[in-house]
């Protein structure tokens, strides 16, 4: 073998070398106790850069009170029907955790700390709707939901309409009142006089898109039945603990959203803390959550939800193409996050409570308590400091 040839052998085999670090490095799941860190400079990012993006979000921290139920009566409270049903606490400080190749590159505030996280909610809710669907539970999510729920709920000629597609994407329009809130009375449009609103002519199922607490909430009563056990319990049993998460999350439903199931009461929970409840957990469970969806339910060597299950949640809707699966929030046209790619998608609640999940740069961003108009911002930083 010529000298020419062996070089380009050994450089062949370097490449070979570099190319399963990487692909070692990219597929790091951490351990439920044990989750390893990485300087930015092994992460391939520039550790001064990096730096500047957290303390960019360390100083967006929203100027919203931390006590929430005190912040609620500010905002959600001076709605019809606006009284809390559900627990709220006291927030935490401005917090945030930065994974790149599934290591912790950066971590700040307090990630340990359990807190509420809104509307992020939702994205665990479609996970158990997946699972169900994942199990056969739920033949083809463009059936009609009434079939699958024997009460009340889906029995209107418009109810009868809507599909799990359709509640899923936020285009039901679903009609009713449930744990006491009517559909109506979640953010009515200041445009239209209440009186007219509430009897306005419905939208056909999947034609207008409308972000609407009560309707998610009908969802998750309706995947309760279609599981017959709580959906905290289907959460931690095939993803929550499978993915090494902590058990201090819980979820929580209402004061008045408990139900007789198979002679057991059982409680609906909530899809976010509009009227209080949610999913209350801290940042490093989120971070692995955003770790779980980067790698489309896969985790280490185990399909915990199915690949085809996130074809579906990360689809652009035809009513809102910047919406798929709740609470996937996409980036279609970057029109969302113009700092990051189309590819990247995100789970939003309020707070601004973010999990960012970028498949294409391999990165997760948990971003707690910011100002939401700050979120673009923390991500344009974050992958500026990544090398080309």
């Amino acid at each position: 073998m010529s000298r020419f040839r062996r070089i380009l052998s050994v450089l062949a085999l370097l490449s070979v070398a570099a190319s399963a670090a990487l692909a070692q490095s990219a597929s790091y799941f951490p351990e439920r106790h044990d989750w390893e860190h990485r300087t930015p400079e092994q992460a391939g990012m520039d550790p001064a850069l990096l730096a500047v993006a957290v303390a960019f979000a360390q100083e967006s921290e929203t100027s919203n009170p931390r006590d929430l139920e005190r912040l609620h009566f500010q905002t959600f409270g001076r709605e019809p029907h606006g009284d809390p049903i559900g627990p709220f606490q006291e927030r935490g400080p401005q917090t945030g955790i930065i994974l790149r190749h599934g290591y912790i590159v950066a971590e700040w505030g307090d990630p340990a700390r359990v807190d509420m996280t809104f509307s992020v909610t939702k994205s665990f809710l479609s996970t158990t709707v997946g699972l169900a669907w994942d199990r056969g539970l739920i033949r083809d999510v463009q059936d009609p939901v009434h079939p699958y729920v024997p009460t009340w709920h889906f029995t209107s000629d418009h109810n009868r309409t809507i599909t799990w597609d359709h509640l899923l994407r936020q285009t039901s329009d679903w009609e009713g009142t449930l744990w006491d809130k009517p559909d109506w009375a979640d953010r009515p449009p200041r445009a239209v006089p209440l009186v007219e609103y509430m009897d306005r002519a419905r939208n056909p199922a999947g034609t207008v898109y409308k972000y609407n607490d009560v309707r998610v909430n009908v969802l998750a009563l309706a995947a309760l039945h279609v599981w017959r056990r709580p959906l905290p319990q289907v959460l931690r049993e095939y993803v929550m603990d499978p993915i090494g998460a902590s058990h201090t999350w819980r979820w929580h439903g209402y004061d008045n959203s408990w139900v007789l199931l198979d002679a057991q009461m059982m409680q609906s929970v909530s899809g976010g803390g509009h009227w209080g409840g949610g999913m209350f957990i801290n940042a490093y469970d989120q971070a692995r959550f955003g770790l779980f969806t980067l790698h489309r339910g896969r985790w280490n060597g185990e399909q915990l939800l199915s690949d085809a299950w996130f074809d579906m949640a990360l689809t652009p809707g035809e009513a809102n193409p910047g919406y798929g699966f709740m609470n996937f929030y996409l980036n279609t046209g970057q029109r969302a996050s113009p700092s990051a790619p189309e590819s990247a998608f995100s789970h939003l609640g309020s707070g601004a409570n973010m999990i960012y999940v970028d498949p294409e740069h391999d990165v997760v961003i948990v971003a707690r308590w910011i100002d939401g108009r700050a979120m673009d911002g923390i991500v344009g930083r974050v992958l500026a400091s990544i090398g080309q």
